[in-house]
């Protein structure tokens, strides 16, 4: 069983984040039998604390279908019952789809919100448009719904976007269209509102993206797949180095590794991860070099459940130490 938080605007957002689940899931549907592609999703279930302190639904594509890899998460962790813990409760919805075709990009997009045991509460809102191929017309039709969809918050959150996905070290950005507000709090508008707003319209406007690539799609060429196996290596060195969101979950806690590295692509290159390990500066390269450590000695290397398990397992231990 799991406990859900008392608190009547947790619940709300939680019940809002898991209409916009499933509404994203059937527009993935949707896509997918445009081109008579048998794309499934599998229903998964986490608990933190056997339910206690609530847990989360995601789901997951089965191999075969539109995409390489496509995980739809809502979840709700509350302390309501716990004096010694910062917040009450925080609830969100974190996707990533990475489509199987290399033309067609992936899409990242994160919801949240946290209440406070000071009775404060802020949103967390994030949506980056994520191509192995770079498409001019693409990313000006993302940057047109981020600048719609959030009015004057738009040159702040990409400009806090910009930041939070740059990769110094390999003088790269993980995506081409970012937008990132933290501790965030709209003015003369509900949050919930707000949130729900934005991340429709960047549902929508992916979905018509992705349309547009696949049924236009042709088998893609050798070059191609080997573009999109070295985008998804910088995604993996991206999310496993820099990403503050996923390492601050995996040290929260172990009992949602599987999921919390859901945005992990199906394959990566591990020659060019190898590459990347010794041009790192200290700390990151250890870190790099712990990862390379429990991934498979293959060049195209699969990213399976067991392997992503180790991965959390790796980061974690890393930053212990």
């Amino acid at each position: 069983m799991r406990n859900y938080a008392q608190h009547p605007h947790a619940q709300k957002v939680l019940t809002c984040l898991t209409e916009v689940q499933s509404y994203f899931k059937m527009e993935l549907s949707k896509v997918s039998n445009l081109i008579n592609a048998t794309t499934e999703f599998s229903e998964i279930e986490w608990l933190r604390d056997e339910g206690i302190h609530g847990g989360g639904k995601r789901f997951e594509s089965v191999g075969g279908g539109l995409f390489n890899r496509a995980s739809i998460n809502v979840s709700q962790i509350h302390y309501e019952d716990v004096k010694d813990k910062h917040y009450n409760s925080a609830t969100a919805l974190s996707t990533i789809i990475h489509p199987l075709h290399p033309l067609a990009p992936s899409i990242h997009i994160h919801i949240s919100w946290t209440a406070l045991k000071d009775g404060t509460s802020y949103w967390r809102i994030m949506a980056d448009l994520n191509p192995s191929h770079f498409d001019k017309d693409d990313k000006e039709y993302f940057d047109q719904t981020l600048k719609v969809a959030t009015k004057e918050y738009y040159s702040e959150g990409t400009r806090l976007g910009n930041q939070y996905f740059d990769i110094p070290t390999l003088n790269k950005r993980r995506g081409v269209s970012h937008f990132y507000l933290e501790a965030f709090n709209p003015i003369n508008t509900d949050g919930t509102e707000f949130a729900h707003q934005f991340v429709i319209e960047v549902i929508n406007t992916y979905c018509h993206l992705l349309t547009s690539h696949i049924i236009m799609a042709v088998p893609p060429t050798s070059e191609q797949i080997q573009q999109q196996l070295n985008y998804h290596t910088l995604y993996l060195y991206q999310v496993l180095t820099l990403d503050k969101g996923t390492t601050a979950g995996l040290l929260v806690h172990n009992q949602n590794d599987v999921g919390t590295l859901g945005s992990l692509p199906s394959h990566i290159n591990r020659d060019l991860l190898e590459e990347w390990q010794s041009v790192s500066p200290e700390p990151i390269n250890s870190l790099v070099s712990e990862l390379l450590n429990v991934l498979p000695k293959q060049s195209i290397c699969s990213i399976t459940p067991d392997i992503k398990a180790k991965l959390a397992q790796a980061v974690r231990r890393f930053y212990e130490q």
